[in-house]
């Protein structure tokens, strides 16, 4: 080494001045800790508690709000379907129409009853007609063969008189005939003769009541229904499907379509002071009760096709101006 390759000792002062500042500006700037938060005691005890109370503060301010509860639950919701359906059922019962409609269907179900019973009420007779046609003849003998057909021939002959009044009842225009009348009884008779005669006392050997009875049943019954059954079919007839039940009377009226009540004479007048007229006659009973037992006079013969007024008016016991009514209709 040569004199002049060693450095100056102001050399070496500039090489590590210029390595301190080269050193100094590689190393991360750091910010004074100015802002450095307290310690306030936020555990997480704490942190869950004010959760909780916000927790509770929230439910407080929504069960304050009663929405909910005016919401219709499901049983709710099937209570009042079932309440509307059954509200709509009743309003339908009270339609002429469909009042109209059911009495049809009854009638056509009393009338289906009737014939099937009287049917089966022949029928049981024609065992004891048979024995009493046969006179004691060997079985499968031509007597007794022919001995069965006594009886049907008669029922049918019953059952045609008896279909045609119930036919024709059921269409408004009953048969009041004193003449089909009779032969209806004289058939009845000549059924329930033949099948109680063998049974009767003095006639049987042993004498039986209760041989008697089962042998007189099917023609009594026979006789019932063939009574029972135009009286039946007439008042069917004289139904007026229009006319409000006791019950609808006592249904609420809007005031507006309210009709005037007949114990309120003051509210039974006009703006202009006239009177409005009832529907029911004197004596207590309306028209179509009135209209009804004279159809069923009719019906059962006690007074003819065609009564005159005076007639109707003794039969009823209504007034002269109603039985005028009652005999137009006719």
């Amino acid at each position: 080494m040569t004199i002049s390759s060693i450095p100056e000792p102001e050399d070496v002062s500039a090489l590590i001045s210029e390595t301190e500042a080269f050193l100094a500006a590689q190393e991360p700037v750091t910010q004074p800790a100015t802002n450095v938060p307290a310690v306030t005691g936020e555990t997480r005890r704490v942190r869950q508690l004010r959760a909780e109370v916000a927790e509770a503060r929230l439910l407080a301010e929504l069960q304050d709000d009663d929405t909910p509860l005016q919401l219709d639950t499901v049983r709710v919701r099937k209570r009042r379907r079932a309440a509307h359906e059954a509200a709509r059922l009743h309003q339908l019962a009270q339609d002429p129409a469909m009042k109209a409609w059911q009495a049809s269907r009854m009638r056509k179900l009393l009338v289906t009853v009737a014939m099937m019973s009287l049917t089966l009420a022949l029928a049981w007779s024609t065992a004891g007609v048979q024995v009493f046609a046969s006179e004691g003849a060997p079985a499968w003998s031509p007597s007794w063969v022919f001995a069965w057909l006594v009886e049907p021939f008669m029922s049918m002959a019953l059952l045609v008189v008896v279909g045609a009044r119930a036919y024709m009842a059921t269409h408004g225009q009953p048969i009041a005939s004193k003449t089909l009348t009779r032969i209806e009884y004289l058939f009845l008779a000549l059924t329930l003769g033949m099948n109680a005669w063998r049974h009767l006392p003095g006639v049987a050997d042993d004498f039986s009541l209760s041989a008697l009875v089962l042998h007189t049943l099917g023609p009594v019954v026979a006789v019932a229904i063939v009574t029972a059954l135009p009286i039946i079919l007439a008042a069917f007839t004289a139904l007026d499907h229009s006319r409000s039940t006791s019950a609808e009377a006592c249904a609420y009226t809007p005031p507006a379509t309210r009709r005037p009540s007949p114990s309120a004479p003051a509210e039974q007048q006009s703006d202009g002071g006239s009177e409005t007229r009832t529907a029911t006659p004197p004596r207590g009973r309306s028209l179509g009760d009135h209209r009804t037992s004279l159809t069923l006079l009719i019906a059962n013969g006690a007074l003819p096709a065609k009564p005159s007024a005076e007639a109707i008016r003794k039969a009823l016991g209504c007034s002269r101006a109603t039985a005028q009514t009652l005999r137009d209709e006719l």
